[in-house]
């Protein structure tokens, strides 16, 4: 029995990813939705980056993480939305069994480093409103730079344990992932093997992660919150508060759908529920970030106008 397990395993080149089982139509329909939120993702992210990039104004560590989340977000979109977008027009939907484990790390690789990124800025935001005289020592651009590496070394972690347990699970032939990119609940649930190690695996990751990163959001915000409130004046409190109005919005929904997603077990026993809430965290969030900060941003807004004022004159 184990010789066949590990030749069918041997054998297996490549997935098909059901996707979205609908109509043709449908699925034209969802290849346009997809493609216009690609492209507002791209978009949004990238304008972004450029003109946190080209302003001097904002080469403050705020704006570094902003234009680092701003590259996550892209890079994870980026993982998923082509090869789906290429599935919904194309009759064999399939994917090569080293692409499916390339996708995979590379996305848990991006997701991970988000999620303690978005933490590193709850502190960053900590740093300036609870100890502004020494804002400068500790958000220095050595420790700003410290900070985002260590984001990405935790995240290359995570996605190095999770892609090594998941990819040594005997498939035994069966190659059907009903879901529209390769994740974990999908592999798990057509493994012919005790996947229990896995799903545990996956749980005390998630949790582990969930749990360190929020605590240092909660803290942060806490003590945040704590000095805000010693403001006297009510414009103070709202002003000061505002700089984290748009991070607590992000850091919410990116958490939100996290947790239900990979935190607990429901997921994985409910692949349409996983895959509505998947396109939520890989498409919809990262359209909403960008957006986010700079509707909320008159600096922002300021700047890519003043960006797009200069390029026209040059027409």
């Amino acid at each position: 029995m184990k010789s066949d397990l590990n030749r069918n395993y041997s054998e297996l080149t490549e997935f098909i990813l059901l996707g979205f089982r609908t109509s043709p139509e449908i699925q034209t329909l969802l290849f346009v939705l997809f493609f216009l939120i690609y492209m507002v993702i791209v978009v949004g992210n990238v304008t972004m980056i450029v003109v946190i990039k080209v302003d001097s104004r904002f080469h403050t560590p705020m704006y570094f993480f902003l234009r680092n989340l701003s590259y996550l977000d892209l890079c994870y979109s980026t993982v998923i939305a082509p090869k789906t977008l290429a599935n919904f027009l194309s009759k064999e939907k399939k994917i090569s069994y080293n692409g499916c484990a390339t996708q995979f790390f590379f996305f848990a690789l991006f997701v991970g480093t988000e999620g303690f990124l978005l933490a590193v800025m709850a502190y960053d935001r900590f740093s300036a409103i609870c100890s502004p005289f020494l804002y400068t020592i500790r958000m220095s651009q050595q420790a700003c730079v410290c900070l985002v590496v260590v984001s990405y070394i935790c995240g290359s972690i995570n996605s190095m344990i999770q892609t090594g347990f998941t990819f040594s699970l005997h498939f035994c032939g069966e190659n059907r992932l009903d879901h529209f990119f390769c994740d974990v609940p999908a592999l798990i649930k057509i493994s012919c093997v005790d996947t229990f190690v896995n799903e545990i695996v996956l749980f005390i990751l998630s949790a582990l992660i969930i749990i360190t990163t929020t605590s240092i959001i909660l803290v942060s915000y806490a003590y945040i919150l704590s000095t805000v409130l010693k403001i006297p004046s009510t414009h103070g409190r709202s002003k000061t508060f505002s700089t984290c109005t748009s991070h607590i919005t992000v850091v919410s929904l990116f958490y939100g759908t996290v947790f239900f997603m990979y935190a607990q077990p429901g997921a994985i026993s409910s692949p349409e529920k996983s895959k509505i809430i998947a396109v939520f965290y890989t498409l919809v969030i990262p359209m909403l970030n960008p957006l986010i900060y700079s509707l909320r941003n008159r600096e922002v807004k300021n700047a890519v106008k003043r960006i797009l004022l200069r390029k026209m004159s040059f027409l």
